[in-house]
């Protein structure tokens, strides 16, 4: 069940304006009465009541708000003498459905508000000429008047979304100022105190022994802020029930071809060049550069047959889906070269590997998209010895394990 809020089919605002033109349209028909020399009847003046409050669901139900009123009001004028009249409540029923429906409604409460609010018991059918003329033109004040609060509606609450925009915008960079700064600072006090503890490990243990120290206390301190900043990025979400899954890499192409394969998409998959890990940010962009292409081309060319290629080189990895598309491609839809959302993300994370994309048809009909990730091969550090004991001649200097080098941290859009 809702809130009692959501509930409620209107508001306190909605009751005062209610109560408000009750007041003003049961004091009208009072005087007006009294002026006519016509006697207040208590029946017509609980009608006059109850259209006023039908304002409380104008809201909601603005255009049937409105043929309450109306009829309400109609009721009113063929069972009393008094002279029609363009109340109130009227005017506020009409006001709703300007600001709230769309153009074809609004003509429609227009055209019928100024005859139903001028039928009266006078000779004439709609009362007197003068009558009708004036309820025309207080119909057509109101219908301005309620055109130009939607207009103005309307901008304000596209500016508001403008600025709040704007205001996501700006924090997400002073984030990712606070982000870079922490890890630029932090990572740099890592690698100058790894370097004195590499320098110091021979000679003076105790000085190396304090740099790792430092350097562990560091790295904590890092992580730790790191958590809050991202603790207030995922502010509002739903907390997580179950732990994340590790993230996909180039080792995955297989499965994800042959689900390909499985929603009948004839697949071909092959590798090029000596297969050697790739940094997961890295892995994670081939992944989702082949997810997304193979997605496109079973949503524009249907079943016709796919290619995935992926290529080692010593400084980069390069990966290809082609769509065979026979002929001319008659009868098939490929995306854009600049369109869609998902080729625009493709991009933006090849990019941020300073690798290139490209995304175009090809002459025989199909369409190709190739992504080329610089991955160098990084250069073994110099590795300090320690000698063994005991160390004959001629034997050499023992060396320690290779430490496991970190690799970057994964770019979440």
């Amino acid at each position: 069940m809702g809130t009692r809020a959501e509930r409620l089919t209107w508001t306190r605002n909605d009751a005062l304006v209610a109560v408000g033109a009750a007041a003003v349209d049961l004091t009208g028909f009072a005087l007006d009465t009294q002026f006519e020399g016509v006697p207040l009847e208590v029946a017509a003046s609980f009608l006059v009541l109850a259209s006023s409050l039908a304002l409380l669901a104008r809201r909601r139900h603005p255009v049937v708000t409105l043929a309450v009123v109306l009829l309400l009001g109609v009721v009113v004028n063929l069972s009393t003498a008094v002279s029609p009249h363009f109340g109130l409540t009227p005017a506020i029923a009409l006001y709703s459905v300007a600001v709230a429906c769309r153009t074809p409604a609004l003509v429609g409460a227009a055209l019928v508000t100024a005859p139903l609010n001028s039928l009266g018991q006078g000779g004439l059918p709609f009362g007197s000429g003068f009558a009708l003329l004036a309820n025309a033109g207080a119909t057509l004040l109101v219908v301005i008047t309620g055109l130009v609060a939607r207009r103005w509606q309307r901008e304000t609450e596209a500016t508001r979304v403008l600025l709040a925009e704007r205001a996501v915008a700006e924090e997400r960079r002073r984030i990712a100022r606070e982000l870079h700064d922490i890890v630029a600072h932090h990572i740099t006090t890592m690698q100058l105190m790894a370097g004195g503890a590499r320098a110091n490990l021979a000679h003076d243990p105790g000085a190396a022994r304090e740099a790792l120290v430092t350097l562990e206390d560091s790295g904590r301190l890092a992580l730790g802020e790191m958590r809050q900043l991202l603790d207030v990025l995922r502010a509002g979400e739903e907390p997580e029930t179950a732990p994340p899954a590790p993230q996909p890499g180039a080792g995955d192409l297989e499965r994800i071809v042959a689900e390909s394969r499985l929603a009948g998409m004839d697949t071909e998959f092959s590798v090029s060049g000596p297969p050697r890990p790739l940094p997961p940010t890295v892995g994670l962009t081939v992944f989702r550069v082949v997810q997304e292409a193979l997605t496109n081309a079973r949503k524009h060319a249907g079943n016709a047959p796919s290619r995935v290629r992926l290529t080692y080189r010593p400084d980069e990895v390069a990966v290809e889906v082609r769509n065979e598309c026979p002929g001319d491609g008659a009868g098939r839809r490929a995306p854009s070269r600049h369109g869609g959302y998902g080729l625009i993300g493709m991009r933006e994370r090849v990019a941020l590997h300073g690798g290139t994309l490209e995304a175009a048809h090809r002459e025989d009909g199909g369409f190709l998209v190739a992504a080329r990730l610089p991955v160098p091969a990084a250069a073994e550090p110099t590795r300090p010895t320690e000698p063994t004991e005991p160390a004959g001649p001629g034997e050499g200097l023992r060396q320690p394990l290779h430490p496991v080098r970190p690799s970057r941290g994964e770019h979440r859009r």
